[in-house]
């Protein structure tokens, strides 16, 4: 912006104020300087930037200054930095202002995508500010780590870094939820989340995330970030150890968990008689998920669990007796397993069901 292109009235009292300041010596004055900062919120409102600002001040000093030689060079630059900081200091509040009123509108915006509460086609057409085309189907990814995050976190900043390197300008969103990191991209852009999964589980050391299903329109934003909310917990119930989760690799589970009675049912009476073990029923549940898990080869399992081949033989013998249901059993081992998942899904035998 040239020097004419800033105009007069951003510069309105800056004369007056220089003469007089030069000809007493004394400092700018409170009203004076708020008069400056006031005139600098509204040069930032106009558009106008504060480099093109303060070489228009300057700018004027100099012309100013056959008329304030006599007061003396350091004065007249005293003078001119009181006037240029005010000035600055009413610019970069009314910035600072704007940023914040842009994050509430981008937080507002974002709650309401994710919640569902607002008028979808108003909604929609909020979202294309953020870069996002609501009549297209998404997928959402969670990320959650130890230690919670936020947009200002530095984790955050590292994987928008790493997406925009590797992506550039894709209609992608970027944001964080409850101390969570979450990615919401067009749902024929896998890559994108996979990318995402990658860079979110190292920058939260370690974190876990979850990757919900495709679904349309802006409806579908709130299905997938609920899935990939519910695969998260699913996780931490079922003490799953992989990094990455996709919801639809996980939709047994709330298929089991529906009828919430009768899985209750099915855990106490096919489980139940193991809390008369000695040790309680932990143990035997312990060798149940360590056997099935580990595609039900003994020795696997005495190597996960830290026992002897005879010692783990041993549970498994007691399991069929106290059960009546036999591990080896392709048919007895069918709802045995199912029961143990409801154990790990309902938290028994620690609580009751």
């Amino acid at each position: 912006m040239t020097r004419s292109a800033v105009p007069d009235e951003y510069l309105e009292g800056y004369a007056r104020i220089l003469a007089d300041v030069c000809t007493t010596g004394r400092r700018l004055t409170r009203n004076e300087l708020e008069s400056l900062r006031a005139q600098g919120e509204r040069a930032a409102d106009a558009g106008i930037g504060l480099r093109a600002l303060v070489r228009r001040h300057l700018a004027a000093a100099r012309d100013l200054s056959p008329a304030l030689s006599a007061a003396g060079a350091d004065r007249v630059l005293a003078a001119v930095e009181q006037a240029i900081d005010a000035f600055a200091q009413g610019h970069e509040r009314a910035q600072q202002l704007a940023v914040r009123q842009e994050e509430a509108v981008r937080r507002e915006f974002i709650d309401d995508l994710l919640y569902g509460r607002s008028d979808l086609g108003r909604l929609a057409e909020r979202a294309e500010r953020f870069g996002l085309l609501l009549s297209r189907a998404h997928a959402v990814a969670v990320a959650q780590g130890d230690a919670p995050v936020d947009d200002t976190h530095p984790a955050t900043r590292q994987v928008e870094g790493a997406l925009i390197a590797r992506f550039g300008e894709r209609r992608i969103l970027l944001t964080t939820k409850d101390g969570r990191l979450i990615c919401i991209a067009p749902g024929d852009q896998d890559d994108v989340l996979a990318f995402f999964a990658q860079q979110a589980h190292a920058t939260t050391q370690g974190g876990r995330v979850a990757i919900g299903r495709v679904h349309p329109g802006a409806g579908g934003v709130v299905h997938s970030y609920e899935e990939a909310l519910n695969a998260l917990e699913l996780a931490d119930r079922l003490g799953l150890s992989e990094p990455v989760l996709r919801a639809a690799d996980l939709l047994v589970y709330p298929v089991l968990t529906r009828d919430r009675q009768a899985m209750a049912d099915l855990v106490r009476n096919t489980l139940g008689p193991l809390r008369t073990a000695r040790g309680g029923a932990r143990p035997m549940i312990d060798t149940l998920n360590a056997y099935f898990d580990s595609g039900c080869v003994g020795a696997e399992v005495a190597r996960r669990l830290n026992l002897s081949v005879r010692a783990m033989t041993y549970r498994l013998d007691r399991i069929h007796k106290l059960t009546g249901a036999d591990p080896a059993d392709p048919v007895h081992r069918y709802t045995l397993q199912t029961a143990v998942i409801g154990a790990r899904l309902l938290g028994w035998p620690e609580s009751d069901v």
